[in-house]
């Protein structure tokens, strides 16, 4: 086992590592696979070989209600025998063992905040309907995520909590699904206690700081990322037989912890900027002096980088690899409650009416505590305050509006990749099953040629009819394609404005020319987009993208994407992408 690893180190391998780290310091709190089939199955079983040989492993389902997952009434005895029977969750189940979470990344937050905190914990307390309990949950927790766009993450709260991310999309499979050589000893305690063994290997000052300045350097913000560090370097330590912590012991950690959360590159020090300094004369020094390695943080910064995959590397650099974004499923648009259909959201006390319906499973379960208080015989006393309202949550229909500048300026350079990057746009919002609307301004006015509408044919029809030619008046574009988006927020669709145009507004409000009257008129509808709260891409496809479409991109509050020399495909590539950000 390599500390500092290669240049190229193999995710499979290291996420053996991790495995086999988890086993021995369940403190760690587990592992995040991502994608690999069934190597990550090998990574499962190298973990679970680890634990004590009766260590109980539980699957948890996305739809599992709170109390499979916490615990609760055991309704079916309860009812049966005419005392509350009460029964453990499936997290107390767990304890002293493994939690799988299969399809991670569609794990509501609420799911991922009972989840954290019972990993905070160590405990569940499960109190309601007149029941409490609270047991023991200690177990690491083993998150499988399948998700295919960058945006689709585990939730934060719960994958925060877990030392190790680990992407096995990038791994070298093997012909043969390995194992790691030596055999991993199982842990002779059901569950040690937090660093019961790990205080007992040293750990120097200059090893604390170098994993601090690693994850500054980085840009990583959570406290827990360089704790998890320390944390895994001891148990690298105690599997390697040594009662102190090594220096390659913390490049590693480094590498297996601080890496997968980088999100920047690290800025160049003072040192590295100034010119190379001459070469030392032949007396200043010895041959071993002048080989010197640099200070312990800049290795491990170095092993952290190069662990990265390149494509990791590039949108680091570009800054698009911060935290994760809200996650929601492409094409979806807000999150609302509902009375009567979408995603279960649990329950609440009240009474049925009005489009909402009655959980007859929780208000069984509400009244079951009570009904020997209520004198039950033969039947069961229901009340008013045992009823239970179901709760629903739905993603609004979107809507996405195309504003096409069809003026003279963009019809004699860029109409024909702006009306392909359309219709290319057109096709994918159809097979989402979204609504689009189509706006286009040349002349002295703009012209709605396609209200929202679900008809990928009428849509192609309008777009293949618009002309172009003539003045450009932005404002009344920008001013129709904000009233269209309203109507469509106040019918229920969350709408996403598309413009595409050069910039070049010469044409205001009123239909007079002159561009600065034009260039103001614009700015302001801009203005009002932007505090409507639309959100929108501003796509500049003018040849040589100047300061003005920027700044009216700024107003919007609307993603800038100048593309002067990009066709069709690259346009709604850049689009799909503003979309999903």
């Amino acid at each position: 086992m390599s500390a500092a690893g290669d240049a190229a180190p193999d995710p499979f391998q290291d996420a053996l590592i991790a495995a086999r780290l988890c086993a021995i310091d369940p403190g760690l709190g587990g592992i995040s696979l991502r994608g690999g089939g069934d190597l990550r199955d090998a990574v499962m079983n190298e973990m679970i070989a680890g634990l004590c040989e009766d260590a109980p492993v539980r699957r948890v389902p996305s739809h599992i209600d709170d109390e499979r997952l916490l615990g609760g009434i055991d309704l079916t005895m309860t009812l049966a025998k005419g005392v509350v029977v009460s029964r453990i969750g499936l997290l107390a189940e767990a304890d002293g063992g493994a939690v799988v979470v299969p399809m991670a990344e569609r794990v509501s937050d609420a799911m991922a905040g009972r989840i954290a905190g019972v990993m905070d914990s160590g405990e569940v307390v499960a109190e309601r309907d007149g029941v409490a309990l609270r047991g023991q949950a200690r177990f690491v927790t083993i998150l499988l995520d399948d998700g295919i766009e960058a945006e689709e993450r585990p939730p934060a709260a719960i994958k925060e909590r877990v030392a190790f991310w680990i992407d096995l999309s990038f791994a070298r499979r093997p012909s043969l699904i390995p194992q790691l050589s030596d055999p991993l000893p199982r842990l002779v305690d059901r569950w040690p206690e937090p660093f019961s063994h790990g205080e007992q290997v040293a750990v120097s000052d200059a090893a604390l700081e170098a994993l601090a300045a690693t994850a500054s350097a980085l840009g990583i913000d959570s406290a827990r990322a360089p704790l998890f560090a320390l944390r895994a370097a001891r148990a690298i330590a105690r599997l390697a037989g040594r009662d102190a912590v090594a220096d390659a012991d913390v490049i590693l950690a480094a590498r297996l912890v601080l890496a997968p959360r980088a999100t920047r590159m690290p800025m160049a020090t003072e040192q590295e900027a100034q010119p190379e300094a001459p070469p030392p004369p032949p007396d200043a020094g010895s041959d071993e002096e002048r080989a010197a390695p640099g200070p312990l943080e800049d290795v491990i910064l170095a092993a952290a980088l190069a662990s990265l995959p390149k494509d990791v590397l590039a949108r680091i650099a570009q800054g698009g690899a911060g935290r994760a974004k809200p996650r929601c499923a492409h094409g979806a648009g807000e999150r609302r409650k509902s009375l009567a259909r979408g995603r279960p959201m649990g329950t609440r006390p009240g009474l049925p009416g009005g489009g909402q319906r009655l959980s007859l499973i929780d208000t069984l379960r509400a009244a079951a505590p009570w009904q020997r208080l209520r004198g039950r015989a033969d039947h069961i006393l229901v009340r008013r305050d045992d009823l239970r309202i179901r709760r629903f949550e739905t993603k609004a229909e979107t809507v996405t509006i195309f504003a096409v500048d069809a003026s003279g300026s963009s019809a004699l350079t860029r109409l024909a990749e702006a009306k392909g990057a359309v219709e290319l746009l057109l096709a994918e919002a159809y097979v989402k099953r979204a609504r689009v609307g189509l706006v286009a301004f040349r002349g002295s006015s703009a012209e709605l040629l396609l209200p929202v509408t679900r008809s990928l044919v009428r849509a192609r029809r309008s777009l293949a009819e618009l002309p172009g030619g003539g003045g450009t008046p932005l404002a009344a574009g920008l001013h129709a394609a904000r009233e269209l988006a309203e109507q469509a927020r106040a019918q229920g669709r969350t709408p996403f404005i598309v413009v595409l145009t050069d910039g070049s507004a010469n044409v205001a409000m009123d239909g007079s020319v002159g561009r600065p009257a034009a260039e103001a008129d614009a700015g302001a509808a801009a203005r009002a987009i932007g505090a409507a709260g639309i959100a929108a891409a501003f796509i500049d496809i003018s040849v040589r993208p100047r300061s003005g479409g920027a700044a009216l991109a700024a107003a919007m509050r609307a993603r800038y994407l100048p593309l002067p020399r990009a066709n069709a495909t690259a346009m709604h590539a850049a689009v799909t992408a503003a979309r999903k950000a």
